[in-house]
């Protein structure tokens, strides 16, 4: 028998990737501490902060805009199911995370889905799951996008939350049926 034959079957890994952008990518050297292009192995307890302390946070943003720490992604197993899923929650106490069209203030967390877009302020993160089977260990990828994601991927459009205020997903008019008179054109 040969070694080849009496080897550990290798486990896949589950991935999440992010493509990133923000305008001011170039100039300011904001995603300069994150590794592009290469897959990082994490332990599946690991919670993984995003923000800009550098002492609490895995992936850190040059910028004085960001939050401390802006969000958390956590793995989990869903009951009675194999597969591993990702939890993101809000950090921020002065900017709400957008996750597709769903808003979340400080401390709110949902599920994330498959494919998404999160986003806050002017940054926009492309994120895509790909599953694995090992229960141990899950892979980050990132992906510096040189053009809008909302462009690029036909998202709908996007207005920057302000620093300190609450992006709105509803119009300041009113949605809701007008009553009119027949003869009115």
């Amino acid at each position: 028998m040969s070694t080849f034959e009496d080897a550990d079957t290798e486990e896949t890994v589950t991935c999440l990737q992010m493509t990133v952008y923000h305008p001011g990518q170039l100039q300011c050297g904001i995603f300069q501490s994150i590794r592009f292009s290469n897959r990082e192995k994490l332990p599946s307890s690991e919670v993984v902060k995003f923000g800009r302390n550098s002492n609490i946070c895995h992936y850190t943003f040059q910028d004085k805009q960001v939050s401390r720490v802006q969000f958390s992604l956590q793995l989990f197993k869903k009951f009675n199911s194999s597969v591993l899923s990702f939890e993101i929650k809000n950090m921020s106490k002065k900017t709400n995370l957008i996750v597709d069209s769903r808003e979340l203030g400080y401390l709110n967390k949902m599920d994330l889905p498959y494919r998404c877009m999160v986003r806050f302020g002017e940054y926009q993160f492309l994120m895509e799951k790909e599953d694995g089977e090992s229960l141990e260990f899950f892979e980050t990828q990132f992906i510096l996008s040189p053009r809008s994601l909302l462009e690029e991927n036909n998202w709908p459009p996007h207005r920057p939350i302000p620093e300190y205020g609450i992006y709105s997903l509803y119009s300041s008019q009113s949605s809701s049926p007008t009553e009119m008179d027949e003869n009115e054109s």
